[in-house]
């Protein structure tokens, strides 16, 4: 287990036919080396798990990396009104060029490519 920061930039969407690198988020999770995530390493040190969102015009957000019930989300407020959800992730490898999908608290769900792995 290793842990590992994960770099995700928005990738083609109607909106962004090029995607954007201006709108991204930072994870630090553990990752197994088939690039998975390490729960059990997570579940003994949860406050290492963090995000932090960049998008342009707004102020950066500070969080942390939440396993529940649905799956991985990303919150930055207690309780989960402003939970971004990932789908699939419990079974997902991260690596440099896969995707994520994530739905925000809006409902709003986007397509994100992994640009960088890294030992953090």
């Amino acid at each position: 287990m290793t842990w590992t920061t994960i770099r995700l930039e928005l990738d083609r969407t109607p909106a962004f036919p090029k995607g954007s690198a201006a709108r991204s988020y930072v994870l630090r999770l553990p990752l197994k080396e088939d690039g998975t995530i390490d729960e059990q390493a997570y579940r003994a040190h949860a406050e290492l798990a963090t995000v932090r969102r960049f998008w342009p015009n707004e102020p950066d957000r500070h969080g942390a990396m939440r396993h529940t019930d649905r799956g991985w989300a990303l919150s930055y407020m207690d309780g989960d009104q402003d939970d971004g959800r990932l789908f699939r992730l419990e079974d997902h490898a991260i690596r440099p060029g896969s995707y994520i999908t994530l739905t925000e608290p809006d409902g709003v769900t986007l397509p994100f490519l992994v640009k960088g792995v890294a030992t953090a």
